[in-house]
């Protein structure tokens, strides 16, 4: 279990600065679709969540398919992380109001008396960031020196976490009170 809470931990300090993911999902037809979505939470047992309307195009291609894929991307400090998880829908009045903020009404203007709100919980299965903490200069030099020894660029921290396994053993998980899962009618 010490070595998943690690985990999260790694990844949180990597997308901490990081508001923004793009989101792919797979379309019925099997394309990919990309689109930028919010971050509100990365909890401690390694869960995205995100608001979403729920009855948009994306919630409709994750009852179609569960897998997605978040990307997360701050060139400005060469920090990059890929995240696939399971992701679900979730209707629970009382974790909207604990992850609201207040802009989101710009997206939805009747807040969390929308009543098509609804989160989006993505349950990281495994991630991979690179970051390279150089300065422009010292990257610069590194990209120089491999060219001229012939060697491999060094892009700094790079590594691989997996979560595939609940963080909570099955006798300690605590019931929730929350609404469960709604699948979409066809």
């Amino acid at each position: 279990m010490e070595r998943q809470l690690s985990s999260v931990e790694k990844l949180k300090e990597k997308i901490e600065e990081i508001k923004v993911a793009m989101m792919v999902t797979v379309e019925p037809n099997g394309a990919l679709r990309s689109r930028p979505m919010a971050t509100r939470l990365l909890d401690a047992e390694g869960n995205l969540w995100f608001f979403t309307n729920e009855f948009s195009g994306k919630v409709n291609e994750i009852m179609n398919d569960h897998d997605v894929n978040l990307s997360y991307s701050h060139p400005d400090k060469q920090k990059y992380v890929s995240i696939s998880g399971k992701a679900n829908l979730i209707v629970d009045k009382e974790k909207m109001k604990q992850l609201w903020n207040p802009i989101l009404k710009a997206w939805f203007p009747d807040g969390l008396e929308d009543p098509n709100l609804a989160l989006l919980k993505v349950r990281i299965i495994h991630g991979e960031y690179w970051d390279d903490t150089a300065s422009k200069v010292s990257q610069f030099v590194k990209i120089a020196k491999s060219i001229v020894t012939g060697g491999t660029y060094d892009s700094g921290d790079h590594g691989k976490v997996s979560l595939d396994q609940p963080l909570v053993p099955p006798a300690a998980a605590v019931p929730t009170t929350a609404a469960p899962s709604k699948a979409l009618p066809e």
